[in-house]
């Protein structure tokens, strides 16, 4: 029992936990926004492509 209560009493490694936590959390917002991004970056190329003529 004595083992236990230890084990759930040491904090150890839990902010690495955390901090690995928080690096995914921020990778996977960075990877949505980019493809976000990227569809509407293409959507203005095309539009801009769309519009000139050619002389």
């Amino acid at each position: 029992m004595n083992l236990l209560k230890k084990f759930l009493a040491n904090r150890t490694g839990a902010t690495a936990v955390e901090y690995g936590l928080i690096a995914a959390l921020m990778a996977a917002a960075l990877i949505g926004g980019l493809g976000t991004f990227t569809n509407s970056l293409q959507g203005m190329f095309n539009t801009i492509d769309n519009n000139l003529t050619i002389n």
